[in-house]
């Protein structure tokens, strides 16, 4: 009995351990498609379309990248009504 014990345990921690291994790899392998998928193709869209998402031209005028947020102060109704 003693002998059927240790058997058994090693081999539930051999499975959790070869699970682990599994599951490592897999996860790595979908998460490398999703960033590829996700991340490439809008990337490679986004170059074929022109679109830039950060200003990083600066023209001749400009001095710095700072763009300017003209924070005036609004009526309340525009706080309370933000959509």
């Amino acid at each position: 009995m003693k002998y059927f014990k240790i058997f058994f345990g090693a081999v539930k921690n051999g499975f959790k351990k070869f699970g682990e291994n599994i599951a490592l790899i897999i996860n790595s392998i979908l998460l490398s498609v999703v960033y590829i998928l996700g991340i490439g193709l809008t990337a490679i869209i986004s170059k074929i379309c022109g679109k830039s998402f950060l200003d990083r031209k600066i023209s001749g005028k400009e001095k710095t990248y700072w763009n300017n947020l003209n924070l005036k102060k609004q009526p309340v109704e525009k706080y309370y009504r933000q959509f």
